[in-house]
């Protein structure tokens, strides 16, 4: 399916879930509607399973979920537990999906019944220990009693089944039966995040800056290996970064070709993320989430208790955190292995380098990091300064690429891309300035494909670019007092036209005559009429 054919389907989609959210701010409204959508993706997916694999046997006339109601009712404990094993998860018959809308369709849905389904589905997660972490409280953030879906209980399930409808009304396949159910969730995802003002940011980067991160960080690795490739977000939002660098990589698509890490401090996102991988195809099994502060409670290191593997280096490290964020720089903290090298802490009041130092200590030997931040960080003294001469020092900055203001939700600041790599073979900085190309949109401005293959190219070849890109040697950097600040590298001043003073001069004097004829004139045909 097209582009714009999907884009077809998520206007129209956007359109009537703007008309039943009301007076539902846009960012909180989100939690029902992708949940729901998330919901008919579980049960529609148990559903091929089931019919794909032959655990239930069809008579004629007869649906899956028909079928499946026949047969599990008198063993039900070990259909759940066989679909659980396959899956991760098991919805029972009297709460797929289908029953759901059957229910709704003959008005025998009761206030209750959506908590009893969501009640239902965290014990079922229960069943299989591997995938529990990954499938229970998923759907925890769905407030049901929230007056804004109606002053009563029954009002407020009326407004839940109109949701249900809303998203049962979408058609998730293409005409060549390709699921399309995962770009109708990103798209859906952008528009809230564009309607939610600052609290957009916290969950979404736009796709264009996650294309350079995914690009950068992609970039060399090869294609037919057999190795898994293991990327981690420590700030991870909706997850759409991960997918963004999954897209980049060769064999990205492949069956545990590539394995998601990610963290994230708030619970209704941290959601999202788990729903957003698996509704793009992502395998319980590949992808290991984390509900945690990242700064307070590091990524674990080894084999848990539950026997889970949680290696400390990845292959890529890529992450948009929240700017310049308050958090606890207590002195102990110089004994955390992510900080002590450094000898100092970001300050209280800017976690920037926190968030830097953090997502080195997890890059492996041979990978890349790509972190979005500030232009603060490329210049601020004190003990930001320190560290950033310390990071240059030990040869891990690698590349400075200036974005154009006005990129991201939530702000309008102008922001940089960082990328650090640990086997550098030559002691030398890329500096990149693309902050003049890009296309002005209505409220944010766009990098299109033209200026993200401009970045890229350059980003490759690793030579200077006039007015565009200059390969830095360490003395210079040195000359600069560790300061990186672009404009001190990339010279992008354009020189004014040479004024003619001469030519001015005469074209004045010729105005000036012109200028007195006219009047002269004026004043010759005033006369003529006797004024």
């Amino acid at each position: 399916m097209e582009d714009k054919n999907i884009q077809s389907i998520t206007t129209k989609l956007w359109a009537m879930a703007n008309e039943l959210r009301g007076n539902m701010d846009a960012s909180e409204f989100k939690n029902y509607i992708l949940a729901f959508m998330f919901y008919r993706y579980l049960s529609e997916h148990q559903e091929e399973y089931l019919l794909n694999n032959n655990v239930i046997d069809l008579k004629d006339g007869e649906t899956v979920n028909d079928a499946y109601k026949r047969e599990a009712e008198e063993e039900l404990t070990e259909y759940l537990k066989d679909i659980s094993e396959a899956l991760g998860y098991a919805i029972e018959p009297r709460d797929t999906w289908q029953s759901l809308n059957e229910k709704i369709d003959s008005s025998e849905v009761v206030p209750s019944d959506y908590q009893t389904i969501f009640d239902h589905f965290n014990k079922n997660a229960e069943i299989n220990k591997d995938a529990t972490k990954d499938f229970r409280g998923v759907f925890n953030d769905i407030n049901l009693g929230d007056s804004r879906l109606g002053s009563s209980t029954v009002a407020r399930a009326k407004s839940l089944n109109n949701i249900v409808k809303l998203v049962d009304s979408i058609e998730y396949k293409s005409e060549d039966g390709k699921d399309i159910l995962g770009e109708i969730y990103e798209y859906l995802i952008g528009q809230f995040a564009a309607n939610a003002g600052k609290k957009g940011g916290e969950f979404y980067t736009p796709h264009q800056v996650s294309k350079i991160l995914a690009k950068i960080v992609a970039d060399g690795v090869k294609e037919d290996t057999d190795e898994t490739f293991s990327v981690y977000d420590p700030t991870m939002g909706s997850g759409s970064l991960l997918l963004t660098v999954r897209g980049e990589l060769p064999d990205g698509n492949k069956t545990r070709a590539i394995k998601f890490y990610g963290q994230e401090l708030n619970t209704t996102t941290y959601n999202l993320a788990r729903m957003n991988l698996m509704m793009h195809g992502v395998s319980y099994k590949n992808m290991n989430l984390r509900n945690a502060d990242t700064l307070e409670s590091d990524w674990p290191d080894g084999i848990d208790e539950k026997g889970i593997d949680n290696p400390r280096s990845f292959d890529a490290v890529v992450a948009n955190p929240p700017y310049s964020a308050k958090w606890d720089n207590a002195e102990t903290k110089l004994r955390d292995p992510r900080f002590s090298e450094y000898g100092k802490l970001a300050p209280a009041s800017k976690a920037d380098f926190a968030f830097i130092l953090h997502s080195i200590y997890h890059l492996n030997n041979t990978g890349t990091m790509a972190i979005v931040l500030p232009h603060g960080v490329l210049f601020r003294g004190a003990a930001e300064g320190k560290i950033r001469q310390t990071i240059i020092e030990k040869n891990y900055l690698d590349t400075v690429i200036g974005l154009p203001a006005n990129l991201f939700y939530g702000t309008s600041i102008p922001t940089t891309i960082l990328v650090f790599k640990k086997n550098k073979k030559t002691k030398d900085v890329l500096f990149i300035d693309a902050s003049n190309d890009f296309k002005k949109g209505k409220n944010q401005n766009l990098l299109t494909d033209e200026n993200i293959e401009k970045i890229i190219k350059t980003y490759r070849e690793r030579k200077d670019v006039e007015k565009y890109a200059h390969l830095a040697t360490i003395d210079e950097i040195k000359e600069n007092e560790f300061n990186l600040n672009i404009p001190r590298y990339v010279d992008t001043f354009e020189e004014e036209e040479e004024i003619d003073l001469k030519a001015i001069i005469k074209e004045l004097e010729n105005n000036n005559k012109e200028i007195a004829m006219l009047e002269a004139e004026i004043k010759r045909q005033l006369e003529i009429l006797g004024v």
